[in-house]
């Protein structure tokens, strides 16, 4: 541990920004950093030897968390030192004309997204955020046994009581209020939260649109057709759709979808890393429990749910690089995203 500490020292010495500590910190301390790596060898120790092991992998955490907090704290006051430098106000200069803003980008993404399903016949429905265990986990076929839950590690109030980790709970209550009569055809807009290191594609809260169709006769084929038409309508007529085997606890069968990348036309680029095809959300069929559960009958019904982040969908529309730009309200930022009078952008190269 003292070599690990010794490491982290070294590194820490050359940190020059904000963002290159928070990656550092990202590195020893998150999820998958070498202080939580060490954690996770305790299983392997005798009980004898557990207590002393786990109090200098605390000690160490706590050593490397104080160290990083102080260094956070220095540069935070050199930057805001630089600009209060930089961006002095002239009290003397005339008085400027207020600027008209624009939509943020996820907010342009989610307008452009529940107009389409709209006009597809569906219906926009909103939950709570703060969400019971049963409706976001159980209800979904996910127990509490169950270790997919793994997968959406979250923030809990309560044993009983969490920040909802996808928007997949207001899906849960419409069919329950429905009583086991079809049929639902909704989508499902809202922020969601899960226990994540920020870095640049993945963020601690982010926002989420799903969509439910339960009815008689209901097919992959309605699926697979519904999402052809969402890619051509945000992405250009010549998308196309690749549906590849995947797994969700509430649907079966379950697919990824990809489009053929918008960008290169399917030759191969930095964006859809070369492959032609960029991933862009998850779906299935809805899985029978989910649907006996909430008292439909799964011989007489059927349906599909999709996913997807508008998050992702505004970052490969419009080229950005860092999920971490939609969440800092920088007005630098967002004006990029003003719409001219033509429907375009203010700045194109976006």
């Amino acid at each position: 541990m003292t070599t690990i500490y010794d490491e982290f020292k070294e590194k820490l010495s050359n940190i020059t920004s904000r963002q290159a500590l928070a990656d550092l910190k990202v590195q020893y301390l998150g999820k998958k950093g070498q202080v939580t790596g060490l954690m996770k060898e305790m299983k392997n120790l005798s009980n004898e030897e557990k207590p002393a092991y786990g109090q200098k992998v605390n000690e160490l955490r706590q050593n490397i968390t104080s160290d990083i907090d102080r260094i956070d704290e220095e540069l935070h006051k050199e930057e805001l030192d630089k600009i209060l430098s930089e961006e002095t106000i002239d009290v003397t200069l005339p008085g400027r004309a207020k600027e008209i803003g624009g939509p943020h980008p996820i907010t342009r993404i989610i307008d452009d997204i529940e107009d389409f399903f709209i006009g597809l016949g569906y219906e926009i429905k909103e939950g709570f955020e703060v969400e019971q265990d049963y409706y976001n986990f159980e209800a979904l076929n996910l127990p509490k046994s169950h270790p997919a839950r793994d997968m959406q590690d979250t923030f809990y109030i309560s044993e009983e009581i969490l920040l909802r980790t996808h928007t997949s709970p207001v899906q849960a209550r419409t069919l329950e209020e429905k009583k086991g009569v079809g049929p639902v055809k909704i989508i499902c807009p809202g922020k969601v939260y899960r226990r994540d290191s920020d870095d640049a594609t993945h963020s601690h809260q982010f926002t989420q649109i799903e969509g439910l169709v339960v009815d008689k006769n209901i097919h992959l084929s309605d699926l697979k057709g519904t999402l052809e038409l969402f890619a051509k309508k945000m992405f250009g007529n010549e998308r196309q759709v690749r549906l590849r085997p995947s797994y969700f606890p509430f649907t079966e069968p379950s697919v990824e979808v990809d489009i053929s990348c918008f960008k290169c036309k399917g030759a191969g680029c930095n964006v859809c890393k070369q492959s032609g095809w960029i991933e862009i959300l998850g779906a299935g069929m809805v899985h029978p429990n989910v649907l006996e559960m909430a008292g439909f009958d799964s011989t007489e019904y059927s349906g599909f749910a999709f996913g997807m982040g508008p998050d992702r969908v505004a970052m490969l529309k419009y080229g950005i690089e860092d999920i971490r730009h939609l969440y800092t309200n920088d007005l630098r930022f967002i004006d990029q995203f003003i719409p001219t009078e033509d429907g375009g952008l203010e700045d194109e190269s976006i």
